[in-house]
């Protein structure tokens, strides 16, 4: 699989510019990539500059920290699927996480999950593994799994601590083959974007795509 084709290229900073969005389509219809992620502000937009393309619009609901209200995150999950959000992806309430509080948990994916599904779009689920210890990551990933949610996303890029291969390896060998996993968090170079596939995951999600691109091809 080409590079490009890995790629979710990515925009979250919070002072993300019109200007960013417009830059980050063009990119990704002139290198290929399979998906944008952008700010639920901007969909819209990015859904209009990729209009005739393959890519998918993915954006981001309960962002950085999954504190949001059960109620707020349905709520702007509709919001981006009237804007054309293909995908997605959920911060879980990492608060939950560390209080064992899997019942809320439950509850907030049987809320969100048939709003999704309904309108046939993709969801990934965001866990913040640098926050997590090695037993509440292999929870999250029987219960979201078990689900069968799209995509499980190692971290959001505000984590204290890189994803490693090993936390990778972790996820891949408690997830059912059909769960893919994305990353995002100091994906820096094209040698680490390999350890990163190799280990399991299938995407990487990154501002530095054209950077990763053209490491690929020097490689080749």
């Amino acid at each position: 699989m080409k590079t490009a084709e890995i790629i979710d290229h990515t925009a979250l900073e919070p002072d993300t510019t019109i200007d960013d969005i417009e830059n980050l389509c063009n990119e990704a219809v002139a290198h290929g990539f399979t998906t944008i992620c952008v700010p639920p502000l901007f969909v819209k937009k990015a859904k209009a500059l990729t209009t005739g393309s393959k890519i998918k619009v993915s954006t981001v609901i309960g962002f950085p920290f999954g504190y949001n209200a059960i109620e707020a995150k349905a709520a702007e999950i509709v919001l981006a699927i009237i804007d054309g959000a293909d995908e997605l992806e959920i911060v879980i309430n990492i608060s939950a996480v560390k209080n064992n509080d899997w019942r809320f948990l439950a509850n907030e994916l049987n809320t969100v999950m048939p709003i999704i599904r309904a309108k046939g779009r993709e969801i990934c689920i965001i866990i913040e593994t640098g926050l997590l210890t090695n037993e509440e990551i292999i929870i999250c990933c029987d219960i979201y799994g078990a689900a069968g949610v799209d995509f499980i996303k190692a971290g959001t890029g505000y984590g204290k601590i890189d994803i490693t291969p090993e936390i990778i390896q972790l996820m891949r060998k408690h997830l059912a083959n059909l769960v893919q996993i994305k990353v995002y968090s100091g994906i820096k170079n094209y040698s680490f974007v390999n350890q990163l596939t190799e280990a399991g995951a299938c995407r990487v999600c990154s501002k530095n795509s054209i950077e990763l691109v053209q490491a690929a091809l020097q490689q080749n």
